[in-house]
């Protein structure tokens, strides 16, 4: 990086303990010697699981001197619960360690303010750069590589294996389930996330007829033991008899027909999509982005595109995809398709002239609804990214906790499968109420009709789950939560708002076509601020507090994209590095009036 403060890394501690090490606690004093990045993540969180994927590489090429050590950082409640953490460091084949810290401890020594957010720390015991959002991966690689070179001729690099050690596999038929459909012939084919294949059940629902792909990761067409995924979710019959798949991690959009068994692609390259990129084409030329579920409505499938809180089209007659509804901005904004913000909607299902949005991020329940020749996007249930809980009653005070599912009823109400409150609720639209049909599932993420019933993908209990639809709902106790982060003090009046960015080593911000930065302030609520909201390509700003406010919430929305320095190079290589902020503040007399926010590395600039 260009410059290396002297900061000794904090301790790392955890109420949780220490996941993937055979039961040994780690410390960094252990790891002197060897480069350590520290992964703060959370497993709601979609840009988390795209930057485990971006480390995949890296850990493995370095295996030796670098360690990666996850730092699970709570922001639902139920991700605060240890048993949730080990099912996802599972899920999400995490190969390395991760200390679970319930409490935000060692978040908060790193005074981290974003998932996800890098920190490397040097064989000292330094911390010699830090990374917010994703896309960093190059930058990591250069470092890494300069770090080996220093500490190799100082004799402070230590190589030799890592501290992992993985858990012993569990034998179940299904593993960490995503989504399931109800085929012509009465059997289920469900998405078996975790082991990369899809699965067809017998219609007990527990009996395998069929499994579909190799079950290891990869892009791969052809038969069904040929064929390979990566982490498939979502599934929608197409109008010719086949099944459209949401191949999740391979950002590709890919085609099961039942009746040959052949898996083709029928969209993406492979690639995730990146500001900038083409937002429509011919669908096999156009990068994706965590495709997680797939519906069919109003002539075309209907894409949640998680990745980056949007929702796609993809035409089978025209081959074509393009972005149909949603900004790329994180949040809870109604409106015009074009101008609605997402965050990242997870599951679809139609009612007639609706398309239902499970919005999990802000644990909301959305709806997208022809309006003339346009479609508008308005909210049912949900109030934004940090209240979430379980509360039934009118919709408009009601709580959902990160859901992953919407399934269409035979009444023209929707079942919603609520993730983290372990239970199926109902949002009935002619009473506007929200009910809860069952409770003590264990991560419900998608339900089907089948004769009367709903089989329920209790996705970490791998299994599907049969239930009667109930003439009455069950009662639960109404509890309600805001996100546990501390909010940050800040002085009333200006406020000067820094978000920080170096440019890593050989590369420079690529101005070749204008300016290369960009920057997005919004607040919660919206008269928070007085002045500096709006976008704009400088990636500081003063930002003005309205008078008599007291707290909210500072939304912040960064990219910067940088190329390799090289004047020699005609085609030179660049990156994009991008992050979104939700900053919880607290207006106070003696609070501070700088606010940085480190996008790429260190933030060194004092007062």
């Amino acid at each position: 990086m260009a410059s290396r403060a002297r900061v000794r890394a904090p301790e790392l501690i955890g109420r949780g303990g220490w996941l993937n090490t055979g039961g040994t606690d780690l410390t960094l004093t252990e790891l002197r010697g060897r480069i350590v990045i520290l992964d703060f993540w959370t497993f709601c969180c979609v840009n988390c699981l795209h930057v485990l994927d971006e480390l995949r590489e890296l850990e493995e090429k370095h295996r030796d001197t670098v360690v990666i050590v996850g730092v699970h950082s709570p922001k639902f409640v139920h991700e605060a619960e240890h048993q949730a953490v080990v099912d996802a460091v599972e899920r999400y084949e995490v190969h390395h360690p991760v200390l679970d810290d319930p409490e935000l401890a060692t978040w908060k020594q790193y005074a981290v303010r974003a998932w996800p957010t890098l920190v490397v720390i040097d064989p000292e015991g330094y911390v010699v750069a830090q990374h917010a959002g994703e896309g960093h991966a190059h930058a990591l690689e250069t470092l890494v590589a300069q770090l080996e070179a220093e500490h190799a001729a100082k004799g402070t690099l230590r190589r030799g294996d890592g501290p992992f050690v993985p858990p012993e596999p569990v034998p179940t038929e299904l593993r960490f389930p995503g989504k399931a459909l109800l085929l012509p012939g009465g059997t289920f084919l469900v998405s078996d996330t975790t082991r990369h294949q899809l699965v067809e059940l017998a219609a007990d629902g527990e009996t395998v007829v069929r499994r579909i792909g190799a079950g290891e990761r990869g892009l791969t067409d052809g038969t069904g033991e040929r064929a390979r995924f990566s982490e498939p979710q979502g599934l929608a019959p197409l109008p010719d008899g086949t099944v459209a798949v949401a191949d999740t991690v391979n950002h590709a959009l890919r085609r099961y027909d039942p009746a040959t068994g052949e898996v083709t692609t029928l969209a993406g390259t492979g690639r995730q999509w990146w500001q900038g990129s083409p937002t429509e084409g011919p669908a096999r030329e156009v990068d994706l982005s965590s495709p997680w579920d797939v519906a069919w409505f109003a002539g075309r499938l209907w894409i949640a595109m998680a990745g980056v809180h949007q929702l796609w089209t993809y035409d089978p007659e025209a081959g074509t995809v393009r972005a149909a509804a949603g900004t790329t901005n994180e949040g809870l904004v109604d409106g015009p398709a074009g101008e609605a913000w997402f965050a990242q909607p997870s599951g679809l299902a139609t009612t007639g002239d609706r398309l239902w949005i499970a919005d999990s991020e802000t644990s909301a329940v959305r709806y997208l609804q022809r309006d003339g020749e346009d479609f508008t996007v308005r909210t049912a249930v949900g109030t934004g990214l940090f209240d979430f809980g379980h509360r039934d009653g009118a919709a408009e005070q009601a709580l959902l906790q990160h859901p992953l599912g919407v399934t269409a009823l035979p009444d023209g109400s929707v079942a919603i499968s609520d993730t983290y409150n372990h239970a199926l609720r109902r949002y009935d639209p002619a009473t506007d109420e929200v009910t809860t049909l069952a409770t003590d599932l264990r991560e419900p993420s998608g339900a089907v009709l089948a004769d009367g019933d709903i089989v329920v993908v209790e996705s970490a209990r791998h299994r599907l789950t049969r239930l009667r639809l109930p003439e009455e709902a069950v009662r639960v106790e109404a509890v309600a939560h805001r996100t546990q982060r501390a909010a940050t003090g800040i002085a009333p009046g200006k406020l000067r708002l820094d978000v920080v960015f170096q440019a890593p080593e050989g590369q420079k911000l690529d101005t070749r076509y204008g300016p290369s930065t960009r920057l997005l302030v919004s607040s919660t609520p919206p008269e928070l601020l007085a002045g500096g909201d709006g976008a704009g390509t400088d990636l500081s700003r003063e930002l003005v507090l309205t008078e008599g406010m007291t707290e909210g919430v500072l939304h912040v929305s960064a990219m910067a994209a940088s190329c390799d320095d090289d004047p020699a190079n005609e085609y030179p290589a660049c990156h994009v590095h991008q992050q979104d902020w939700g900053v919880p503040v607290r207006i106070t007399e003696g609070g501070a009036d700088r606010l940085p926010l480190v996008l790429a590395g260190m933030d060194d600039t004092s007062g």
